[in-house]
């Protein structure tokens, strides 16, 4: 397995990236909503289309799951150190929480 820290803030943020050998737009952004929290949009690189979007940055699972259809090449899980199951919160994401695209290396 390998694993990729995605290069996330806590700022709403656009910026592209390389995850298993495609380039993708990531959009993070913060719902306030109710229940609300981090989300994640996927946008192909070369076209600017749509993936996915309003992924909700959960842990505990991968935030990909049931997507494979989609293309993706690895999954995606969140972590916070100290709780590993503690969702990212408005301050600490890509502080104590962070993102990782991990892929079997073969």
């Amino acid at each position: 397995m390998e694993n990729f820290k995605i290069p996330l803030t806590n700022v709403p943020q656009q910026f592209e990236i390389n995850l298993g050998g495609i380039d993708y737009v990531m959009t993070c952004k913060w719902n306030s909503a109710d229940e609300g929290g981090w989300v994640l949009d996927i946008d192909d690189a070369l076209t600017g289309d749509p993936i996915v979007h309003n992924l909700p940055v959960i842990t505990g699972a991968n935030i990909l799951s049931g997507l494979d259809y989609l293309g993706f090449t690895g999954d995606l899980y969140a972590y916070t150190d100290g709780d590993a199951l503690a969702p990212p919160t408005l301050s600490n994401l890509g502080v104590e929480s962070n993102v990782y695209f991990q892929t079997d290396v073969t």
